[in-house]
């Protein structure tokens, strides 16, 4: 995985992907060793004396080099994920990650759309139509080749509120990276064969309350499991958090 900005989101997205490669069986280093970084001087590396402590946690050893090509000829990422607010960097690498990977994973998630790494046009496009994408802004369906496209959108509405109806239906005294990687299970379950098909990688928005169920339902689970919760565990978890969902319903008064 290869990560454009190393800020505060590029390392919390590195963090998360370490814990998940670690949960696969991966020790701490084979798992970092898989993550690499690219900040505005270019990769992060060992050799360079102006990394803060966070970054020098993903820095590896290896030759320096400052264009992003060179870093994907070299490392033959499998992603590239993009959180640098850097409009169109993306673009000159398409081509060359759909040259490596049969299915090259571009997921450019800078927001709003004017700051995106790539259009979604330009990922498929570029990629003969094999790449996994996803963006933080909304994008248009792309049709190509006769074949029609809907990017998903990475949008945080997916993950947020369903996580904090599980630490409030639960009473959880902490909210731990656990819950997280749960609800990022929950939402992967979630994406259907013909959103596959699609090219979607999250489900559609309008399905957004059931989706944030399963999810309050996989947190409210973790703080259960380790000891966090203060609530008692209701007989149907599920049935009890579903009870305390806002339903924006009015009566008519007319």
């Amino acid at each position: 995985m290869l990560l454009f900005g190393a800020g505060e989101a590029g390392i919390g997205i590195a963090d998360m992907i370490v814990t998940a490669l670690q949960r696969e069986g991966l020790s701490g280093m084979e798992a970092r060793d898989r993550v690499w970084l690219v900040d505005s001087k270019g990769l992060v590396l060992n050799c360079r004396p102006d990394l803060s402590n966070e970054k020098r946690r993903f820095a590896h050893e290896y030759e320096f080099v400052s264009d992003h090509l060179s870093a994907i000829n070299g490392l033959r990422p499998t992603a590239i994920i993009g959180v640098s607010g850097r409009r169109g960097i993306f673009t000159p690498l398409l081509a060359r990650m759909a040259q490596i990977h049969e299915r090259p994973m571009i997921f450019a998630l800078s927001n709003p759309t004017s700051k995106s790494e790539c259009a979604a046009e330009e990922a498929y496009r570029l990629t003969g139509g094999r790449a996994i994408f996803a963006s933080g802004s909304p994008f248009s369906s792309v049709t190509l080749d006769g074949k029609r496209f809907v990017p998903a959108q990475g949008n945080n509405a997916y993950i947020f509120p369903g996580v904090g109806m599980g630490v409030i239906a639960s009473e959880s005294r902490l909210v731990v990276r656990e819950m997280f990687l749960e609800a990022a299970g929950a939402l992967a379950a979630e994406v259907s064969e013909s959103d596959l098909a699609e090219g979607r990688v999250y489900p559609p928005l309008h399905k957004i309350r059931d989706v944030s169920l399963a999810i309050a339902v996989t947190a409210a689970q973790v703080a259960y499991d380790q000891g966090l919760a203060r609530a008692p565990k209701p007989d149907d978890l599920r049935a009890h958090i579903k009870s305390l969902m806002f339903e924006p319903s009015y009566p008519s008064y007319v």
